[in-house]
């Protein structure tokens, strides 16, 4: 940043090892392919180029552009040169590449597990839209694309080692895409064939229309059940999940589609996965995960986000999943019924203070089923405590959780996407002390407001 005329003071802003560090700071939580970071840095003409790069063992990758210092969300000309030399620099290295057609890198396999930071800066710079989230100096291409291929060309002949390691990435990404397109043309096929017929398991809804159609993620066979007779079955479908879902944090697609529940995600809600992902085709615009007010059903809650997130994320960013809040608390005074969605309502309409009525003797097991059920009594008054929607008979689940009129939805938002990212990889990942220390940290942050 600098100011024209003879006196007038210039500031240098300073990092200790610059994009380094950047690169460094990102893969924290990871676990490094190979030791060292690339750098490289030069002037071609007028445009001063920047890279750093390292591959961590993860199948997501995180680029990140700037252009005189401004952050490039959307990319531009500097990462479609940095992407092309890649592959091609890669390639030229790769013994498995050289001349065996069908076994080359795609730009994809390159970019699995890539943590990279490209920076350039120009003295006339243009931008795509007026957000200049994404660069259109056509010059920046060339520059990059020259500058950094040389430089990572001389990288990895000086590393045999982190050329060795960087290699084998790309070559077991190159596997898994081909082993995935099998998988995924294999789906595709069947759904073609059955004439795109859905999963058994779903109970879908009479309507066409996509604007007022929702889904139901719901938990288990018993809430599946519940919520099929209690339904508005013109408007809402449902879809029961057998346990808790594949972890796609790390999971190839490969893997995801042999995934029963994933796989009948996948075709009920329509829009198809990866690169043939089609936001256009999708059934419902509303998705709403229900699952149960305990530990298991946040658990699920935090696997279908993270699929959600990993491979759908238009879905999110167009506004359409939701989490249902089921009531924790039935209270029955008399003839009256209220429904508690948080201890405070529980207290509001039940006292803060229920005694239990021991008065009826009862057996061992009589006692258990009693504490089971949580049910607390008082004359003509009573506390039950939903362990899950499953629990709840048709009418209770319209009422509380699906009647748009009365329940209560949380839209699912992301605000700042590189943060997100940064907190599905430490909580989904496999870094434990990392992912410990994070819930240490912020356990009394979280919250869920309704």
């Amino acid at each position: 940043m600098r100011e024209t005329g003879v006196d007038a003071p210039s500031v240098t802003f300073y990092f200790e090892g610059g994009l380094r560090s950047l690169v460094a700071f990102q893969n924290q939580h990871q676990t490094p392919v190979h030791k060292n970071i690339f750098y490289a840095e030069k002037q071609v003409e007028n445009v001063q180029v920047e890279v750093a790069l390292q591959y961590v063992d993860d199948i997501a990758s995180r680029i990140s552009a700037f252009a005189n210092n401004i952050y490039n969300a959307e990319g531009g000309t500097h990462i479609t040169g940095f992407k092309t030399a890649l592959t091609r620099t890669l390639n030229n290295a790769s013994k498995n590449g050289a001349g065996k057609e069908g076994d080359s890198f795609t730009g994809d396999d390159v970019l699995e597990g890539l943590t990279a930071v490209v920076s350039v800066k120009l003295p006339e710079i243009q931008f795509e839209g007026q957000t200049k989230g994404k660069l259109g100096s056509v010059e920046a291409r060339g520059a990059v694309e020259m500058v950094f291929g040389e430089a990572f060309s001389a990288f990895l002949e000086e590393h045999p080692d982190d050329a060795r390691a960087i290699l084998g990435k790309a070559t077991l990404a190159m596997k898994a895409r081909k082993a995935a397109k099998a998988a995924k043309d294999s789906v595709l096929r069947k759904g073609a064939l059955e004439g795109l017929s859905l999963p058994g398991k779903l109970a879908d809804c009479q309507s066409r229309s996509a604007a007022e159609s929702e889904i139901f993620i719901v938990e288990g066979d018993s809430a599946g059940g519940s919520g099929k007779m209690g339904r508005d079955r013109r408007t809402q479908a449902i879809l029961p999940l057998r346990g808790k879902i594949l972890n796609v944090e790390r999971a190839r697609l490969d893997r995801m589609l042999a995934s029963t529940e994933i796989k009948a995600l996948i075709i009920a809600l329509g829009t198809a996965i990866g690169d043939v992902f089609d936001i256009s085709k999708l059934r419902y615009h509303k998705i709403i995960i229900a699952t149960d007010a305990d530990v298991d059903g946040a658990h699920i809650r935090t696997l279908l986000l993270t699929l959600f997130f990993r491979h759908f994320r238009q879905v999110i960013d167009g506004g359409f999943v939701y989490i249902a809040q089921p009531p924790l608390y039935k209270i029955k005074k008399g003839k009256e019924i209220n429904y508690a969605y948080t201890e405070e309502q529980k207290v509001k309409f039940a006292g803060a203070d229920i005694p239990i009525d021991d008065s009826d003797t009862a057996d061992e097991e009589g006692e258990a089923a009693e504490e089971d059920t949580k049910v607390k009594r008082v004359p003509k008054l009573s506390v039950q405590r939903y362990k899950g929607l499953g629990e709840m008979n048709p009418e209770e689940l319209w009422e509380t959780t699906m009647d748009p009129a009365r329940r209560v939805l949380k839209q699912v938002t992301v605000e700042d996407a590189q943060d997100a990212d940064r907190v599905f990889d430490i909580l989904m990942g496999t870094d434990v002390e990392s992912r410990k220390s994070f819930i240490q940290s912020h356990a009394k942050e979280a919250t869920i407001d309704i």
